[in-house]
């Protein structure tokens, strides 16, 4: 068994140490300082194995190697990118692998957090509403909340506390009387991510309330319902604000805006489709012409230099990851830990649909982190939070 966990870590050590030295010998001077950041990684990602394998032997043991491959990847990327930023990134991760292990470690059967179901409610909406009246905008997005020593995206906060709320309110689900006010609290969610155009989370949050319905109450005919009002909110918006028809009108003909609104879908175009099957190399292509590269457009990058191939390798994992996760749903001992499970799994995967979904055209672009690989120190919280919960829930459906 030891020999086993020691074979699952080889392939990590290798692809990190190969990332990383790729980028250190195409420097004008050997780069020492990528070897010190491979070597970092290999520490921290061997003493969250060691704990997850040594202490909790009964849970699934595949989503510390998902937590660690991912961001792998993206530090990688980043420190091509830019050095400091992957710096910044690593001590993100750091506080991320460290509240993932502690959530396992820590957390008494989670059972006992269904009955907070009001405070999940106001955390829902003190979260949502919060950009709204002091938030800042960047990137057409008011979105980001400024407090002088730190910065965050108080949606990404509100993710947890909307599927938390959610799960305490539907696992006692008896008929359709049950719906009315979690349907209330989806519907201000959804308000206020369009108010502050925020699309991306938007339609993060509307799928992730359809599983959690779905899951709840096995009933087809609630999740029609609920589709039709968001197709008509959807709809509605489209009309009633000029952000989204003009995001809508640069999805469908982004060559003619290439110039202004849909230069950033162009230029990823552009550089997905110089890279190919196999790419141009770690530190061969152009990403600096990809405006916000390092948060919203790094798969861009990731397959103009690494390859589709590769890219599709990392798709791979997602899925995996996602099959994990809903298998610890199925397996949960109560139905607050199911849906806590399936909220997390849908919002994570989500999340990757609507990223890459965005940049490769297939949909409306919307702002948001590829999870475990973007920069973004909120979203990589957010996400190992989310699968600590999923990790403590597959040590109890045993």
């Amino acid at each position: 068994m030891r020999d086993k966990k020691i074979r699952m870590l080889v392939p990590i050590f290798l692809l990190t140490f190969g990332l990383f030295f790729n980028i250190a010998y195409i420097q004008p001077v050997f780069d020492v300082g990528a070897l010190m950041m491979a070597g970092v990684m290999c520490v921290l990602i061997a003493y969250a194995h060691f704990v997850i394998n040594k202490f909790f032997t009964s849970g699934d043991k595949f989503l510390v190697t998902f937590v660690s491959v991912l961001p792998v990847i993206g530090i990688a990327v980043l420190y091509r990118l830019n050095p400091a930023t992957a710096v910044r990134q690593v001590l993100w991760f750091i506080m991320g692998i460290s509240a993932f292990i502690s959530l396992v470690i820590i957390l008494p059967d989670l059972k006992r957090f269904m009955k907070y179901r009001y405070l999940y409610l106001v955390g829902t909406v003190v979260f949502m509403a919060m950009a709204t009246f002091i938030g800042e905008t960047r990137f057409g997005a008011k979105n980001w909340v400024d407090l002088g020593f730190i910065s965050f995206q108080p949606s990404e906060f509100g993710k947890i506390f909307f599927v938390f709320y959610l799960a305490s309110s539907l696992q006692s689900f008896k008929n359709l009387k049950s719906l009315i006010e979690p349907g209330i609290i989806v519907a201000i969610s959804l308000g206020f991510m369009v108010l502050q155009r925020d699309l991306g989370s938007a339609m993060i949050f509307a799928f992730i309330a359809l599983a959690m319905i779905y899951a709840a109450t096995s009933k087809v005919k609630y999740v029609l319902a609920a589709t039709g009002l968001g197709s008509f909110g959807a709809v509605l918006s489209y009309y009633l604000f000029p952000h989204v028809r003009n995001r809508v009108m640069i999805w469908r003909d982004p060559w003619l805006y290439a110039q202004n609104e849909s230069y950033q879908i162009v230029q990823g175009l552009y550089a997905m489709a110089s890279g190919g099957l196999f790419g141009r190399g770690l530190g061969f292509g152009s990403p600096e012409y990809i405006p916000v590269r390092e948060s919203d457009y790094i798969f861009a990058v990731i397959v103009e230099e690494l390859g589709m191939i590769f890219a599709f390798g990392i798709l791979i994992l997602y899925f995996l990851l996602f099959y994990r996760n809903i298998r610890s749903a199925l397996k949960a001992h109560s139905a607050f830990t199911s849906l806590l499970a399936v909220g997390f799994s849908v919002m994570i995967a989500m999340q990757v649909i609507v990223i890459i979904g965005g940049v490769l055209n297939m949909i409306p672009l919307t702002g948001i982190t590829l999870p475990l690989i973007s920069y973004g120190g909120t979203s990589m919280l957010t996400v190992f939070f989310s699968l600590g919960i999923i990790q403590k829930i597959s040590e109890e459906a045993v």
